[in-house]
Formats: structure tokens, C-alpha cells, sequence
């Protein structure tokens, strides 16, 4: 991925979500761009026309904080954006250090981790990378993520049965919301992690295979997602709607830990009990005892 192409898409995506009227500035006749000029752009953040325009051709490298900080004000970035821009001149720097990151191919959890995700037993638990990847789980996220664990290749994948499963449109109700949350934390660790040939590979892979995820891809959206609430349609128990945390492991650069819960007493609730003991009944059959009580029975 190439940090000077996505600075200046970044940036120029931004910009054109910007209208004279939101700033306060007269909007004229004549317009040829989209949201706001350049010249507008460096009026607002105090910074020469020349200087700006080469921000936006890539060259963010060296751009101080407080020069950062003015365009984020001028195009009006959330703290989202803001901190992808941040990213971006941090990836751009020549003295830079890449991320820490594990390859998934090799990374496992340790004994504790997984200790902590199956002491979590009213809800699904589970623990991500930056590229959507489940890397554990609790009995409940398993059983919750069935399908995505059912789809051919390891490990399971969000962003992958988001765009290139069928049953993902039913299983999130509002799919439009979901996909565009998902691309939009592809592009947030993109960010973070330009030259992560796993990340690139994986968009490489879902933009050659879903118009969806390249349309939303191109549009170069950022968020944090760290909590809120979501349904979901479980092809086993049906309609849920669920709170979430997503908690950064300070431990594990780069992953984080992800717990849904519904509201007591509700009909969400019910249904994750329902779930849950589903899920045992699923583990129980797929459990050693169970297998060689199996093969010990007489064959009539």
C-alpha cells in the first residue's frame, strides 16, 4: 500500500465532504470541486496554498503536530480521522518503526487468554487483529460466529464472510451498516500498517471479488469502534440485539478484546441462553467421550 497514494486520497476524499457553508465561507458561483477549495482549505488551517498542496500530494512527512491539528480543524476530521492522519505522517516519517504485529499464521493464545474468554459465559468473547481475523474465543463466540468458522480457510475472517458470504446478509439485518463499519476498520489499520502484506493481501482479495468492498474501500472512511450496539439474526435462536466492548490488549499490539452482552431480562437475553446452550450441546457431541461412546455402540 502506497502511503503517499493514501495520504492523498485521504485528504482529498475529506476535503470534498466539506461545503463552503459548513466553515462559514460564501460558497460563490462557478464551483469546479467538490466541498472545498484548496486555497480554502489553507486559508482555514493558516498555512500557504503551496504548502497545503503538497500535504495533499503525499508529502506529509515532517508535518508537525500542530500543523496536523489545523487541518484537522479545517476539514472538520472527527477523532477518528484525526488520528488516521496522524498515522499517515507517522508511517511517512523516514525514522518510523513498523507496528509490532504477529503473523496469525503462527500467533496462539496463551493458556490465559483463553482462560479469560471462557470465564466469559453470558456472551460471546472473542480476540481480533487490525485485519478482522477471529484468534480466539469463548464457546459462545464460536457458537455465535458459525458460520464465519464454517467458511474454507484459517483463520476465520469478518471482513471475508462479510462480503463474500451469502448468509451474511442475514445474519446482520442491516448488512449496508455492517459493511461499511468493517471496511471502514480495514482502513484504520491500513493506516496504522501500511506495508502488512497479510492486510494487503486480504484487500487485494476482497476488492478483486466484491463490488461492495471496492466501492466502500475507495471512499476511504475511518472510525474507532469501541462500543455500542448491534443486531444480529443467529440462523439458530434468531434476532438479537447486543451491546459490545472492544478493549485494546495492551499486551498484544494490535489486538483486541471483544465482548457482547444483551440487556437482562430481555428477549435477546433469552436467546443467548438459548445459544448457549445450543453451543454445549454442540460441544458435547463433538467431545472425545462422546465420540468413543459413538464408535462403542453395537452396529445393528
Amino acid at each position: 500500500m502506497d502511503n503517499r497514494a493514501e495520504v492523498r486520497e485521504f485528504l482529498t476524499t475529506r476535503r470534498e465532504k466539506v461545503t463552503p457553508d459548513d466553515v462559514g465561507l460564501p460558497a460563490g458561483t462557478n464551483r469546479r470541486v467538490a466541498g472545498l477549495r484548496r486555497s480554502e482549505v489553507a486559508t482555514l488551517a493558516g498555512v500557504s496554498v503551496e504548502y497545503y498542496t503538497k500535504l495533499e500530494r503525499g508529502a506529509i512527512s515532517g508535518a508537525s503536530p500542530e500543523v496536523l491539528d489545523s487541518i484537522a480543524r479545517a476539514l472538520r476530521l472527527d477523532d477518528a480521522e484525526r488520528a488516521h492522519l496522524f498515522d499517515l505522517a507517522h508511517v511517512a516519517s523516514p525514522v518510523a518503526r513498523p507496528p509490532r504485529r504477529r503473523s496469525t499464521k503462527c500467533w496462539r493464545p496463551h493458556p490465559s487468554l483463553q482462560w479469560t474468554l471462557d470465564a466469559v459465559t453470558a456472551g460471546p468473547a472473542f480476540v481480533r487483529n487490525g485485519r478482522m481475523d477471529l484468534l480466539a474465543a469463548n464457546a459462545l463466540g464460536r457458537a455465535f460466529y458459525r458460520d464465519t468458522y464454517a467458511m474454507p480457510g484459517q483463520p476465520p475472517n469478518i471482513a471475508r464472510f462479510t462480503f463474500l458470504d451469502g448468509r451474511a446478509r442475514e445474519f446482520y439485518p442491516d448488512w449496508d451498516a455492517f459493511a461499511e463499519i468493517t471496511v471502514s476498520i480495514l482502513r484504520t489499520e491500513a493506516g496504522r500498517d501500511p506495508h502488512n502484506k497479510e492486510l494487503h493481501d486480504l484487500v487485494g482479495e476482497l476488492s478483486t471479488r466484491s463490488d461492495e468492498f471496492r466501492r466502500l474501500w475507495g471512499a476511504h472512511n475511518v472510525r474507532h469502534h469501541g462500543t455500542g450496539f448491534k443486531t444480529f439474526h443467529h440462523p439458530v435462536v434468531g434476532e438479537m440485539t447486543l451491546a459490545y466492548e472492544g478493549l485494546n490488549m495492551e499486551a498484544e499490539p494490535g489486538l483486541t478484546l471483544t465482548i457482547y452482552a444483551a440487556e437482562p431480562g430481555s428477549p435477546s437475553a433469552e436467546r443467548m441462553q438459548l445459544l448457549a446452550s445450543w453451543a454445549a450441546g454442540e460441544e458435547d457431541a463433538q467431545s472425545p467421550a462422546a465420540a468413543d461412546e459413538h464408535r462403542s455402540k453395537p452396529r445393528t
